[in-house]
């Protein structure tokens, strides 16, 4: 019997991830099995092969299809092999331009407009390079990427390639049905990502007269029209109050995840803001009772309080986010960072960062990883700066940080998140300093108290106390 590769599967392999599939429009490809990696490199409709069950297994999955003697796998399907280290993933800042001028923008370093943008031929480019380091699936990102003057040239070209954009992150103020009709015309059904800060408050957080109804609109919008929508709402002294009836609001329209964000102390929002910023201790204890009041509503939208805990009404369940190791599961050659580990960030002056809510950050302490103005990628990917970024331990924290290394929750935090420990250690540069967020959560017993407080639902990261 002969196979071929179905078109909505393809076949990856990196030197240190080994073979993978890509099904068309996922955000991250799967690791293949020996014995399924050497059924697939064999589905080339020249190879006769013998029908058993991993073969059987293949085509329940749609990997496979029975094919005539001769009849190939198409291109983007047939195996591709890179020498670079496995990163499926790419968030992409194709300008920093906005028509917002938001109070507490990450990507800036003071008040000053960005005016850096990928001009469209530099962002061809970029995807023929990302294709050739394997990567499949992008997040678009800005500033505003609508403001982009050939944002729909870039997304046609992103799918032309048989590339996906996993999310969209955007403001929200130029959406239409004529951009959702041509979203979806080209294949894209991307997750919205739109910033939402709570009722009365949009308009002085993006500090755009008139910014909380288009926001809203365009929500309701994108709904209508399938999409699925994801809300980060800040969250500091002075919105606080408008927290619960912002998510009721948007739970009654239909969004699918609120992330509410504690506004970090980044150079621009200490400007603008001083002092607004919840403490932790305010932080977690406010979020905490809002977890608490958010449970016994009866609302189903799902709940990720940033840094701290991720709610899910529909199974009844809870994670808390600073326990990166749950019990037993330590293992000091853990990445330090998971997101670090497979996707990448290009920001709109070509730096490629670690992470994108680090970039301004990044540039206040002029730190650089490789800009893609002077180092083709696949080098920056390869070796360098940013991939010693990339590959840090958990290990590497705690051999380098004492305060680390002698604590009784290492094992369970595992050092925390990268960019709060360099923004938080008081001059941006220490990868290894410890993330002091982490630190006050679990030494003044807010894992305790949060697991007593969310006792009806069940905990998926429990720690050995």
């Amino acid at each position: 019997m002969y196979y071929k590769l179905s078109d909505k599967a393809s076949i990856r392999n990196w030197p240190d991830f080994g073979y993978a599939c890509f099904e068309k429009g996922a955000r991250h490809p799967f690791p293949l099995t020996p014995k399924e990696a050497e059924i697939m490199l064999r589905c080339d409709g020249e190879h006769d092969i013998e029908t058993n069950d991993i073969v059987m297994s293949l085509i329940l999955r749609n990997l496979i299809i029975p094919c005539e003697k001769g009849e190939h796998s198409s291109e983007w399907s047939s195996l591709k092999k890179y020498d670079n280290r496995f990163f499926p993933m790419m968030n992409l800042m194709i300008t920093g331009k906005c028509n917002f001028n938001c109070l507490h923008c990450f990507n800036a370093a003071d008040n000053s407009a960005l005016m850096t943008e990928l001009s469209f031929e530099e962002i061809c480019d970029l995807l023929a390079q990302a294709q050739n380091c394997g990567i499949n699936s992008l997040q678009i990102t800005g500033g505003e990427p609508m403001l982009h003057k050939h944002f729909l040239d870039i997304m046609r070209e992103i799918y032309k390639r048989d590339m996906t954009v996993s999310t969209l992150t955007t403001n929200g103020y130029f959406i239409t049905q004529k951009i959702l009709d041509e979203l979806k015309a080209m294949g894209c059904r991307s997750e919205m990502r739109i910033s939402f800060d709570g009722i009365g408050f949009h308009d002085w957080m993006r500090n755009f007269k008139g910014a909380e109804q288009k926001t809203l609109d365009a929500i309701k919008l994108c709904i209508d029209n399938g999409f699925s929508v994801f809300i980060n709402t800040q969250v500091h002294r002075r919105n606080l109050h408008t927290i619960f009836k912002t998510a009721q609001m948007l739970n009654d329209m239909g969004v699918r995840i609120m992330r509410i964000i504690r506004t970090t102390e980044v150079a621009r929002w200490v400007m603008n803001a001083p002092n607004a910023s919840l403490s932790l201790e305010e932080y977690y204890e406010n979020m905490l009772n809002f977890a608490k009041e958010y449970i016994n509503s009866g609302m189903n939208m799902e709940i990720a309080v940033w840094q701290y805990l991720y709610l899910s009404p529909k199974t009844r369940s809870f994670a808390i986010v600073p326990v990166k190791c749950p019990n037993g599961t330590y293992d000091d050659n853990h990445f330090s960072c998971r997101s670090t580990n497979y996707m990448i960030a290009v920001t709109s002056a070509g730096e490629v960062v670690p992470c994108n809510q680090g970039s301004g950050t990044f540039m206040k302490y002029g730190i650089s990883f490789g800009n893609i103005h002077n180092t083709p990628l696949k080098e920056i990917l390869t070796s360098g700066k940013f991939i010693d970024t990339a590959k840090m331990t958990v290990g590497n924290i705690r051999n380098n940080s004492p305060k680390c290394g002698k604590c009784q929750y290492f094992k369970s935090c595992g050092g925390g998140c990268m960019i709060l420990r360099i923004l938080l250690a008081g001059h941006g540069r220490d990868f290894t300093h410890e993330d002091i967020t982490k630190c006050h959560f679990f030494n003044n017993g807010w894992y305790q108290k949060v697991t007593q407080a969310l006792a009806d639902y069940k905990n998926l990261t429990e720690i050995a106390i």
